[in-house]
């Protein structure tokens, strides 16, 4: 597995860009210890799990029981058993266009499609690659390599097939030639090699099937052609029978041709298994091509004949089908995605033996399916790999680490009763491989939301995925039946029903659902099964109205936040924005408005039947928001749920709502620049809703009338008004009306004054007059103007050109477009002085120019429930509050109001009150989070769970288990006890609290954004830890925001991935890397360093099953299989060595570790040698010493004998 070299830095040092902005309060937190150092940190990925994304290929090892899947973007899957998975990936992205196992011998051989083979070392728990072989002249079309054999036929585009050890790695000499392969009266080419494969009775006898109909049975001895055996028709594929004395082709006209070897003349069968058989006997009528045909035998039965394609063409329309011929049944199996290849799974591995098919594995473009042959109806297999991820296209991701223990065991028991009946009652075939043996056993859950309205909670312990539990949001609304039935989903064109975001609290098991079409689903987890009811609903009216007090006094001196306090339900009083607050029970009513325009209606229509709800997750209430004024509801941007408050809280571009699900009621519906309040300093200028495009010249309703106009602008509590004769009265009639049509202010317009000012401000360019282009400037303001009130205006001509006087009082009074504030209309028309001698039209430089063309309306992006102070006094007692972000970087905080006792919960209403604006970050707010003191998270209280539809007894006995957690210690005069951790798209801020002072500030990114962040534990401490959009992954650490790592992992290049990429807890992340597969990395050092031991193990040592018995009748008259010693055919003494330009032989990145597993088998032949060589100079170093050590002992020894002999030669022998 590829580990990324990681840019760490250094403990202790902070980044230029973070500063103290309070004194006191860094003193104060330079005691918070913080244990999480650079060394804790190391980005790597771990395993990949989904359905390969555009398969190719495919291949099976039968002793191994391991299955490969090669794709067109160069990528390798293996499958073993149910949590087997490795992912590999070649380095030049090629396709892969075919597999070779060398079974059972832990390697395997990929040809792509840039005619390059490679040899992977499955030994080891991380394939590698140990050779490649890189061809230069020639394109490789078809492999082969024979059972036990290390000689790879390889066939090319010019018809010659080359031979490769695969051992070494290198061309033999031995090349058959295409020219001498076919008859030499042969005046045409005959097209590439599309089949290689030995009898299976004589290994020396080749069979090469060319693509023009030509096939050729060669001899590796004589090299020369036995048989050719020629027709009419391209070949797709060729199989042979066991016995080595006939073969089936497959044809490009729907036919299967039977060949005897030794009668080549003509075949002796020819059908054509779905072709129409004409009476009169002649020849049946084509079908479209069968692509491939494999023929096996059984020892007790009739053969089996399994082929893919062959339909008729009248057939149009149908989808792709897999044909089974045993005996004289056909059957043919429809299958959902078009097929790439199939394989027939057999008991033995010896071609020569009968095969006994058990099982074929067919890869669909989108699927995997298994059948079993065994039993009658052809089932299938229940699949037990994760690949139903792209069941339907995924919409959103959450991932959850550490979940409590007890979820994992009801997820799966409700989640058992929904498995599809029919499967096969054999196990899975493909059961090779093991697990690994990790020590990580904490519980993680990965849940998924899909385009057509499903949500999947899936099992992601210990590296693996599995399915737990399937929820089907769409049940909960009336199914479209005719596309008159559909005007009510024209938010979204295509899947009404899709997941936009989710909630979900672990503890309690409450989620909240919030989908494409501007609805919200809140659902409580039941373990029995719920009686029949009507749907509970909730229709929400959500816009940005404006009013009198929206607008801060411009000239007036901005004064600090003060709570503004918000009615508390829509009973007590007026709700700042209309709401159908009153529950209905399952049906939507439509209010079209009297000029046409819808209102009131939502955007789906709930079912009005009562719905039977089976045990898992079962529907609590519907929140969905409705048209306004023929304007649809804006997408739901953000989702938050509570279950100890027992609130829901979501926001989108108008602003945001708070409902109570326990009691089915609203709380709270305000817009953007009612949370900010009248006098804050972070407030936006309000902005009205979007309306839809309307032709240019017909901004005005001519419907409304003056009068129409001034009774829609009157106050809902305001009486009857005397006529209008006085100038006050006339001038303020003229205010509303301007007010009023400027709502109605159409993009159209938006878009002619941001193409204006860019031709303004290019006029210098262009040399563009003034005088025209102020005037055709001036011109589209006045008729705007125009159709905001009837006046008779002055004609303007090029020499009387109005100035920025004539507009100070309209643009003063005029609320226009979201794309157009008064600020950016004044910067972009910058009104020339007609006093002033430089006719130049300067180009305003502040940012409002250039967001002209951008939505510049702040939408709510991000939610926190927790508990603190509301109260920036040191004295205040912490209590529920909501922490509410918006795209434009402020953070305003929500006090909550509960009533007391859980008696009175469902009886008194629930108070929320505005306590102002935190913080402001650049940039949208992507995550909040509350620490305490000691700089531990403090995570939003909950309620355990209970089973909605238990007994009563049983309620009581849960309920008397609730628990609310403490609230947090009440801070200590002068001192703050919590920290708020903010981060947006580009700086995060840590403020203490409830002083709202900041303590830390640090830029995370200049140049990018952040796409996300989320504070996550991380060995016993928490930090932040960001996704950049130019592909960093940081972590900062908490409270003190230093860079613990900076890696630059994967740049943004699909959407998809900054869709699903998400953060968890315990080092943990995953994203979406195609639309079928989930790639899970992650950021610790401790996970890093045991993922050898967490990983699978693909090999397993297994004898392999004897060769088939020859008898004695055979083995004395010679009947049986015939050997061949392909070393003295294809060894460099006997052919020669090969042309070094053919080919390039390319050293694979394999370690050492791989080159010691694949020790034992044909592959380690190589390796043994080396290992042997190295023993053997050893050994003669060993010699060398002993042999230096016996000559001295020897000349040591020669020295004491010619001593000796001085000493006694002139001595008698008596004198001794």
């Amino acid at each position: 597995m590829k580990k990324f070299n990681i840019r760490k830095v250094l403990d202790g040092l902070t980044s230029s860009s973070s500063s103290a902005a309070h004194t006191g309060a860094a003193k104060e937190n330079d005691a918070v210890p913080e244990s999480l150092q650079s060394e804790h940190f190391q980005l790597c990925k771990t395993v990949r799990h989904g359905f390969p994304h555009q398969p190719s290929s495919m291949a099976f090892d039968p002793v191994q029981k391991i299955l490969a899947v090669g794709t067109l973007n160069g990528a390798l899957r293996l499958f073993g058993r149910a949590g087997v998975e490795c992912y590999c990936q070649h380095e030049s992205g090629a396709a892969v266009i075919q597999l070779q196992f060398l079974i059972n011998e832990g390697a395997l051989v990929s040809a792509l499609a840039d005619d390059s083979l490679h040899l992977w070392n499955l030994r080891q728990k991380i394939p590698a690659i140990l050779h490649s072989l890189k061809f230069n002249r020639e394109r490789i079309t078809y492999c082969h390599l024979p059972f036990q054999s290390k000689w790879l036929y390889i066939g090319t585009e010019r018809g010659n097939i080359h031979i490769v050890n695969v051992e070494s790695f290198t061309l033999s000499g031995y090349v058959i030639m295409w020219n001498k392969a076919i008859e030499l009266s042969t005046k045409t080419h005959p097209g590439p090699v599309v089949h290689i494969s030995d009898n299976p009775m004589d290994e020396g006898k080749l069979l090469i099937g060319f693509e023009c109909g030509v096939v050729v049975l060669w001899d590796l001895k004589s090299k020369k052609a036995d048989y050719r055996y020629n027709y009419d028709e391209a070949i797709h594929s060729v199989d042979w029978h066991h016995e080595g004395k006939q073969f089936v082709c497959s044809h490009s006209d729907g036919t299967l041709t039977t060949w005897n070897i030794r009668t080549p003349a003509k075949p002796t069968q020819i059908i054509t298994p779905h072709g129409k058989q004409p009476k009169d006997g002649k020849k049946p009528e084509p079908c479209k091509p069968i692509l491939k045909v494999e023929y096996k035998t059984t020892r007790a039965g009739d053969p089996f004949m399994v082929l893919s394609g062959g339909l008729s063409y009248d057939t149009v329309g149908r989808r792709a089908c897999l044909t089974v011929m045993h005996g004289k049944s056909t059957a043919v199996l429809e299958m959902d995605f078009p097929i790439v290849d199939f394989l027939t799974l057999c008991e033995t591995p010896y071609p020569n033996d009968f095969q006994e098919p058990y099982a074929v594995v067919v890869l669909l473009e989108r699927d995997l399916v298994v059948i079993d042959l065994g039993q009658i109806g052809y089932p299938i297999f229940e699949n037990p790999y994760p690949l139903s991820i792209h069941e339907s296209p995924v919409t959103c991701c959450e991932y959850f680490a550490d979940c409590p223990a007890e979820l994992i065991p009801a997820l799966y028991s409700v989640g058992s009763r929904q498995k599809r009946q029919g499967y096969s009652k054999k196990d899975w075939p493909i059961n090779g491989g093991n697990w690994g043996q990790g020590t990580q056993s904490y519980p993680e859950i990965v849940i998924t939301g899909h385009a057509d309205g499903t949500i999947k909670f899936w099992d992601a312990s210990a590296l693996m995925l599995q399915v737990l539990y399937k929820l089907k949001t769409a049940k909960v609304f009336e199914r479209a039946r005719g596309k008159e039935e559909k005007a009510n989903t024209d938010i979204v064109d295509e899947d009404p029903f899709a997941i936009q975001t989710l909630s979900w609290c672990p503890e309690s098991r409450m989620l909240c659902v919030a989908g494409v079409s501007a609805h919200v689903i809140v659902y409580r987890f039941s373990k029995q099964e719920a009686a029949a009811a009507n749907v509970q609903l909730l229709e929400v009216r959500m816009q940005c109205e404006l009013s009198d007090t929206d607008s801060p006094d411009p000239g007036g001196e901005q004064t600090p936040t003060q709570a503004s306090s918000v009615p508390p339900s829509p009973q007590e009083g007026d709700a700042p924005a209309t709401a159908s607050s009153q529950p209905s029970a399952g049906g939507n009513g439509s209010n079209p408005s009297s000029d046409g325009q819808r209102d009131n209606m939502p955007c789906l229509q709930v079912r009005s039947s009562p719905l039977k709800q089976s045990p898992g997750y079962q529907v609590e209430l519907v929140v969905q928001l409705v048209w306004v004024g023929g304007e649809p509801p804006q997408p739901i941007t953000s989702l938050a749920i509570n279950s100890s408050y027992g609130l829901v809280v979501f926001g989108n571009s108008n602003g945001m709502a708070v409902v109570d699900y326990l009691q089915k009621t609203l709380l709270l519906n305000l817009g953007t620049s009612e949370l900010h309040g009248a006098s804050e300093p972070y407030q936006r200028q309000p902005c009205s809703p979007r309306k839809a495009r309307q032709p240019s010249g017909a901004l005005c309703d001519s419907s409304d009338g003056p009068n129409a106009a001034e009774e829609r602008c009157k106050s809902p509590n305001s009486g009857s008004t005397s006529p209008c004769n006085s100038d006050d009265e006339r001038k303020a009639k003229f205010i509303k009306k301007v007010k009023y049509k400027s709502r109605r202010f159409s993009k159209t317009v938006a878009n002619d004054f941001a193409r204006m000012s860019r031709k303004i401000s290019s006029s210098n360019e262009h040399k563009l007059p003034l005088n025209m282009a102020a005037k055709d400037a001036f011109k589209l303001l006045y008729q705007w103007c125009r159709c905001l009130v009837s006046v008779t205006p002055q004609k303007w001509s090029n020499d009387n050109l109005p100035n920025s006087s004539h507009f100070s009082l309209l643009l003063s009074q005029v609320t226009v477009h979201p794309k157009i504030t008064d600020c950016s209309l004044k910067g972009a028309l910058c009104f020339p002085n007609p006093d002033s001698k430089d006719n130049s039209v300067s180009r305003s430089r502040s940012s409002s120019v250039t967001s002209i063309d951008r939505e510049s309306r702040e939408a709510v992006c991000a939610f926190c429930f927790c508990e603190t102070s509301p109260r920036k006094s040191s004295d205040g007692v912490p209590g529920p509050c909501v922490l509410v972000g918006t795209s434009q970087g402020s953070v305003m905080l929500l006090a909550i109001s509960l009533p007391p006792g859980d008696d009175q919960r469902l009886i008194q209403p629930v108070g929320i009150s505005s306590c102002g604006t935190v913080a402001r970050l650049k940039g949208g707010i992507l995550t909040m989070a509350l620490l305490d003191a000691a700089g531990a998270a403090l995570p939003a209280s909950y309620e355990p769970w209970y089973d909605p539809n238990a007994s009563d007894e049983e309620k009581e006995k849960e309920r008397s288990r609730w628990r609310r957690p403490a609230s947090p210690p009440s801070s200590q005069e002068g001192h703050d006890s919590q920290f708020a951790v903010l981060c947006s798209e580009k700086q995060a801020k840590v403020v203490a609290m409830p002083s709202q002072t900041r303590v830390h500030k640090h830029n995370i990114t200049e140049s990018s954004f952040v796409l996300r962040a989320d504070v996550v534990q991380m060995a016993a401490a928490n930090c932040i830890a960001c996704f950049c959009a130019n592909g960093h992954i940081m972590t900062l650490s908490l409270p003190s925001l230093r860079p613990l790592l900076d890696v630059n992992y994967l740049p943004l290049t699909d959407m998809r991935i900054a869709r699903t990429f998400c953060f968890s807890n315990l080092g943990q992340a995953l994203y979406l890397t195609s639309p079928t597969e989930v790639q899970r990395i992650t950021y610790s050092q401790e996970t890093c360093d045991n993922l050898q031991e967490m990983l699978s193990e693909l090999f397993t040592p297994v004898e392999t099953p004897e060769a088939p018995n020859r008898g004695f009748f055979k083995g004395l008259f010679g009947g049986g299989a015939q050997s061949l010693d392909r070393e003295d055919l294809f060894g460099e003494t006997a052919s020669g060595k090969a042309s070094r330009s053919l080919a390039q032989h390319i050293p694979g990145p394999g370690n050492m570790e791989g080159m010691k597993g694949a020790a034992s088998g044909v592959v380690g032949d190589l390796a043994r040698a080396r290992v042997a060589l190295d023993e053997r100079g050893q050994k003669l170093g060993e010699l060398e010493e002993r042999t230096a050590a016996m000559m001295s002992s020897a000349e040591s020894f020669s020295k004491h004998a010619h001593d000796m002999m001085q000493k006694y030669k002139d001595k008698k022998w008596y004198q001794l």
